[in-house]
């Protein structure tokens, strides 16, 4: 026969039986982790798993109170031991207040003996029954405001009095009900509704939470409507290792649309997943509850200070713990003794191409397949070798699908696209629009497979003279190249492209053709003439990145600076001084 509710729960408050999970709550404004909500799980193997039941059988055992003060005591333990940024927000039943066995001053002793402050503690109201007494929750939060703590209300427009106990409580924060988030972008009564709140917010200077936005269109529309907080699985599923940042992106006003990074442009940082560091000092038992907390993890990063030492693997932990006494010889060891020190760790703007040869020589050593990544030699999150192959064989087939087919260079799609992505982060950058002079008549008289090996040198001298990562070299087609220059000596290695094609140039013709500096051929009208030498012409332009809209801008100004210096003879670099296209000239032509 099972054992009883009652049996159940005194086992669980007894041997303090609680997962915690987190979900971050996220600021608009700064764009970062803001808060956590600690949210509360039973043992997954009994009945008491989901937190209805829980507290359910709490309240009618009598036993709320001491289930509370658990859950609080676990949640800002866990919350310490992570290491976790921001404010911990606590769930509290304002009916707990009213039992006479409620112990005041128990929440600021587990936060001293925690070592955190009450300004980093928001206790926030549940209302799962109707509220009478109004006198004694607001006697009792006084006393917590006094002490340092915030205090919020939970699920405003879905409880039995929200807007009342609002403005008896006076609350630091409110939460809207996610009921008013789902589907928001469909329906103009809940947009009405929360603009409501949000005014009265304004008026009671109280910070707004909408709780429950899952989607890109909710989170648009809400944060026009000027919400500064939000929480949701837009963002992040509560976990009992959450992340402690979440991706820029997400907090663009249009998420859908957001271009993906040019070709060959992604870094290790892609990868990146938040996990929260645990710090050397942290015991190998509390170390075990953690995996046990968050089975999917395989390795936890382990720091001092912010910087990183390596990984501790679940094996290694497991191993360690199932030989006997192995619990009772090292549980209270610190984790620092079974770090993996020769953890791959590798910078946040590392190419992912670098990346997979690091990891390559890596595992013909170590079949590990997690490494740390860092951004200043700083702790920021784990990769995965599963995902850093996923995404090499994704730009393996991006790149067959537009590099040209001759140079194996990014075609006119992925150079529209970094173009594009520039301009979006307001990047400084230089393109360089490069042209071959007198090319057809060398095609016509030496053959397609002599003028195709030309162009594959101009395409191998443009890699030889850039920056891998910073540089981008494109192909557009025939023998028109482009390259995006992020490397502040872009003039230099200009000029360097020019000497090194004129040292080449006499490779590719017979003796007779360089000692008469050129090759009669037919013109266009059919009437021969002596064409000269192949020269390569380069025209720059720096595009200003507020006035130029797109790619169609930066092109139309390059191919400008492109047509000037083919208007000379030789190997010429011209510097386009304009910045934005010259919209009146382009309407003239237009008209013309």
């Amino acid at each position: 026969m099972p054992p009883s509710l009652e049996a159940c729960l005194d086992r669980v408050i007894r041997e303090r039986r609680l997962t915690v999970l987190f979900q971050p709550i996220v600021s608009h404004k700064t764009r970062e982790i803001y808060a956590y909500e600690a949210l509360i799980r039973g043992p997954s193997d009994t009945p008491l798993h989901a937190p209805v039941n829980l507290f359910e059988t709490a309240v009618r055992h009598a036993r709320l109170v001491d289930l509370e003060l658990l859950c609080r005591e676990v949640s800002i333990q866990q919350f310490k031991r992570l290491n976790l940024p921001g404010k911990l927000f606590l769930n509290a039943s304002p009916e707990t207040l009213f039992q006479p066995d409620f112990r005041s001053g128990c929440t600021l002793d587990m936060l001293q003996r925690a070592g955190l402050s009450p300004e980093r503690v928001v206790i926030e109201l549940t209302e799962q029954y109707p509220l009478d007494n109004y006198d004694v929750v607001r006697e009792a939060l006084q006393h917590y405001k006094e002490m340092g703590f915030e205090i919020a209300i939970d699920d405003l427009g879905a409880g039995y009095a929200g807007l009342r106990m609002w403005s008896e409580l006076r609350p630091d924060y409110v939460k809207i009900d996610r009921h008013f988030m789902q589907d928001i972008h469909e329906d103009k009564v809940k947009q009405e509704f929360v603009r409501s709140i949000r005014n009265i917010a304004r008026e009671l200077d109280c910070r707004v939470v909408g709780e429950g936005v899952e989607t890109a269109d909710e989170y648009r529309v809400v944060s026009q409507m000027g919400l500064e907080f939000f929480q949701g699985y837009y963002f992040a599923r509560p976990t009992a290792l959450p992340e402690t940042r979440v991706a820029r992106s997400l907090f663009e006003q249009e998420p859908s649309t957001q271009r993906s990074h040019g070709y060959l442009s992604k870094c290790v940082g892609e990868l990146m997943h938040r996990v929260s560091a645990i710090c050397a000092t942290t015991s190998v038992e509390e170390t075990a509850q953690i995996f046990q907390s968050a089975p999917q993890l395989e390795s936890l990063p382990v720091v001092s200070g912010e910087r990183p030492l390596g990984l501790v693997r679940r094996n290694t932990l497991t191993s360690l713990l199932l030989n006997r006494y192995g619990r009772e010889l090292h549980g209270k060891k610190p984790v620092s003794r079974l770090v993996d020190s020769h953890t791959l760790m590798l910078p946040s703007h590392l190419p992912i191409e670098q990346a997979s040869t690091m990891v390559s020589e890596q595992m013909q050593q170590d079949r590990s397949l997690d490494f740390i990544i860092t951004e200043e030699g700083r702790y920021c999150g784990v990769g995965s070798v599963i995902d850093l192959l996923r995404v090499i064989t994704e730009l393996q087939v991006r790149n067959a699908r537009y590099a040209n087919p001759l140079t194996l260079l990014p075609g006119n799609v992925p150079i529209y696209e970094e173009l594009d992505q520039l301009l979006q982060t307001r990047q400084p950058f230089v393109v360089a629009y490069c042209d071959l002079d007198h090319f057809k008549p060398y095609n016509d008289k030496y053959g397609y497979e002599k003028g195709d090996r030309v162009i594959k040198g101009v395409a191998e001298i443009l890699q030889e003279a850039t920056d891998a990562q910073r540089d981008f070299v494109g192909h557009i087609g025939g023998d028109d190249f482009i390259v995006i220059f992020r490397s502040e000596d872009w003039q230099s290695r200009c000029e360097q492209i020019l000497q090194r094609f004129e040292a080449r140039v006499p490779d590719y013709y017979r003796r007779e053709d360089v000692e008469q500096a050129g090759i009669w051929a037919q013109d266009r009208g059919g009437n021969y003439c002596l064409f000269p030498l192949l020269s390569l012409s380069i025209g720059c332009v720096n595009p200003d990145p507020v006035s130029c809209k797109s790619h169609h801008d930066i092109a139309t100004l390059a191919s400008g600076a492109k047509h000037m210096a083919k208007q000379q003879a030789g190997n010429v670099l011209y510097i386009e001084r304009r910045r934005q296209p010259d919209i009146t000239a382009e309407l003239c032509e237009a008209v013309a």
